[in-house]
């Protein structure tokens, strides 16, 4: 018997320096909206079927090697969903850390990178992308 099927990595927490300066990146430019805020520190966030959380903490080193996370992915359902993501980042002066490229294995993807540092993947993969999902019985 094999394991379950899963929906994906559908939440990220990071650790942050300025709570409402990354708020504010993930909110207007990346389209999250609050769906919690169970005090100041931290906030919930979710766009789709994904969420977010970010938790204040003074001690985390805007841009520094603070943690084991190299990056979190977006999944796009299209490859030419990553060129929209890219203009639309651009559109709020949002430099990106990796212009819009596909990958030996037909990926498409681009990085930016959170006030933080904190480094997000827009990726189309195509096997995931065309994937069903979870059978229900």
């Amino acid at each position: 018997m094999g394991l379950p099927a899963t929906l994906g990595i559908r939440h990220v927490a990071l650790k942050v320096r300025d709570l409402a300066r990354c708020e504010d990146f993930y909110v207007r430019v990346l389209g999250y909206r609050v769906e919690w805020r169970p005090d100041g520190q931290n906030v919930y966030l979710t766009r789709d079927a994904d969420n977010l959380a970010l938790h204040q903490d003074a001690a985390v080193s805007p841009g520094a090697a603070h943690g084991a996370l190299d990056h979190f992915g977006v999944m796009l359902a299209a490859a030419e969903d990553v060129d929209a993501w890219a203009a639309h980042i651009k559109s709020f002066g949002v430099a990106l850390a990796k212009e819009p490229q596909t990958h030996r294995d037909g990926a498409r993807s681009l990085y930016v990178a959170d006030p933080e540092g904190n480094v997000i993947q827009f990726i189309h993969h195509p096997p995931i992308a065309e994937a069903k999902g979870p059978k229900t019985p």
